[in-house]
């Protein structure tokens, strides 16, 4: 498979400022690249392009809040009009969720399909004329093993999951033809801040972690095996370490036994 050159290119992360985002961030900035970082935290942002910048890759710092989307379509459009055209865009922003179904305001479930699957569309609508234009370009859409597989007490975290697969899948039907690469990206646990910022079932911060995600693969592993899939132009990659890894193929040839495993437990 031909491998493909960033070197010099312009690439956009959102959800830039802490985990897989910023992580991201440092591995890609070792190909000499421009880098525009966004998330809600500027401070956080800040410190992310003078890590970046020991790497000698430019750095732009553009503050996005996709809580808002309408606001943040808006937004992306200003960003690619001044920072522009993208070469590669990665959607790593994202929020989690903890509650029953039975339980959980339908707010929660707004909040967090805005941010990782809506907070996707936008920032694909923007920079995507642009490579439709020039005929090239990257897509990079961070999705979960639960856009794969769905379990207790993450209803609308999986399905906001889903939903970035069927899209990126649907995306890249469209756009292959021009040119244009889309990567669905599926990880597993990793050592983030999500399950501490998750939302509870009244919209709450959850401000605490669980024993799977402190176990988890450290996000400057995940980060690597994402930048590689991007070199290699690949479709789609599970990131997961053991028993995990094997979950969307086991979902796929034994799916009945899968789900009766699942019953009940709290992952």
């Amino acid at each position: 498979m031909r491998r493909r050159d960033i070197t010099r290119k312009t690439v956009w992360i959102t959800g830039a400022s802490s985990g897989i985002g910023r992580a991201i961030a440092s591995q890609i900035a070792s190909d000499d690249v421009c880098l525009i970082v966004s998330s809600r935290r500027t401070e956080a942002l800040e410190q992310v392009a003078q890590d970046v910048a020991v790497r000698n890759s430019e750095c732009i710092v553009a503050p996005l809040d996709f809580s808002r989307v309408d606001q943040a379509i808006q937004d992306a459009n200003s960003i690619v009009a001044e920072h522009g055209p993208i070469d590669i865009a990665i959607h790593a922003a994202g929020i989690s969720q903890k509650g029953e179904v039975r339980h959980n305001a339908l707010q929660v479930y707004r909040d967090v399909m805005e941010v990782n699957y809506f907070g996707l569309v936008a920032v694909v609508k923007s920079v995507l004329p642009g490579m439709l234009d020039r005929g090239h370009g990257s897509i990079v859409g961070i999705s979960s093993l639960a856009g794969k597989i769905g379990s207790s007490n993450r209803s609308g975290y999986s399905a906001s999951k889903f939903a970035v697969c069927g899209f990126m899948d649907c995306l890249r039907s469209e756009v292959a033809p021009h040119g244009i690469h889309c990567l669905t990206v599926c990880p597993g646990y990793v050592k983030t801040d999500i399950a501490h910022n998750a939302l509870n079932a009244d919209g709450s911060r959850r401000q605490q972690s669980t024993s799977h995600i402190d176990g988890g693969m450290q996000p400057e592993k995940c980060a690597k095996r994402i930048v590689q899939a991007i070199h290699k132009q690949r479709d789609e990659i599970i990131i997961a370490e053991g028993i995990n890894r094997w979950g969307p193929l086991a979902n796929r040839l034994f799916p009945q036994l899968l789900r009766r495993f699942l019953i009940g437990r709290n992952i």
